[in-house]
């Protein structure tokens, strides 16, 4: 996400330059268990058709990518990219870190983590996802397969944003729980799910009004743009809204204890931490 780049460890971090080489590293790396065609890295690579000479083209962007991987701390002469039977494989070491891979690791814990009601370690793995998350894959290159990875990253972020808002309203943080659920809307104004989160932000907080006023424009906007109204889970949470008495406002909580990251996964609890919003 963002800028490429790789980070050997203890080097500066090697930034990626060439368009074709960003887009070509990134499919053997999010492909690399299975490999990649010869034929699909191409047409990744020039998407809007092959040169006459693309064998050739292509060997040479892959020798690009080979030497963006070359690191002074491995065998001479070594390379975790090779060709076999037609298809390129990049072998990278148990250590290594991507950063989607890492988000899409931490969504799966917090959706594990929030069926056993834990918000405090569900907001840690879902907040950091969606800090891993806030580049834009590959801006500059267009394609079917660039397209369907950006498709599958919106879906991924969103559900962090949910996940990350919901889990703040568990942990009386009305600040962060709005925040997560408004981007979520901005995102996908369409997305029934995120005005939902809204909702339960703002009831969290004991804003029922505002909570009530979401639903309205939720309604609002289904009917004017798609000629729907709100699906039955959507009803279900205004109901239960009107029937709730009028809360007093709570007070503000003691901060939560901070989470051990015993059980979790230490390379994504290491790359997310600096990156975290202070929960409140």
């Amino acid at each position: 996400m963002g800028p490429v780049t790789i980070e050997h460890e203890g080097m500066a971090p090697l930034h990626v330059s060439s368009a074709q080489a960003q887009v070509a590293l990134a499919r053997l790396v999010l492909e690399r268990d299975l490999g990649t065609s010869r034929e699909h890295l191409a047409d990744t690579i020039w998407p809007e058709g092959l040169p006459d000479t693309w064998a050739s083209a292509l060997r040479g962007v892959v020798s690009r990518v080979r030497s963006c991987l070359a690191s002074p701390l491995q065998n001479p002469g070594g390379t975790p990219l090779v060709s076999q039977s037609g298809r390129y494989l990049l072998r990278l070491s148990d250590g290594c870190a991507v950063d989607l891979e890492a988000a899409e690791t931490a969504v799966a814990e917090a959706q594990t983590a929030f069926a056993e009601g834990d918000h405090a370690v569900v907001h840690r793995l879902a907040a950091g996802a969606v800090a891993n998350l806030r580049g834009s894959f590959l801006p500059a290159h267009e394609g079917e397969w660039a397209g369907s990875v950006r498709d599958r990253l919106d879906e991924l972020r969103l559900t962090a944003l949910e996940l990350a808002s919901l889990s703040a309203s568990g942990l009386g943080d009305e600040h962060h729980a709005l925040r997560y659920a408004d981007e979520a809307v901005r995102r996908a104004p369409f997305r029934e799910s995120a005005h939902r989160c809204r909702m339960t932000a703002h009831a969290a907080a004991g804003n029922r009004a505002d909570a009530l006023r979401s639903y309205h424009q939720l309604g609002e906007v289904l009917a004017e743009e798609l000629g729907i109204g709100p699906a039955p889970e959507t009803q279900a949470a205004y109901l239960e809204l009107l029937r709730a008495p009028e809360p007093a406002r709570p007070p503000r909580p003691a901060p939560p204890a901070r989470v051990p990251a015993d059980g979790l996964d230490p390379v994504l609890i290491g790359a997310f931490e600096a990156l975290l919003p202070p929960c409140r």
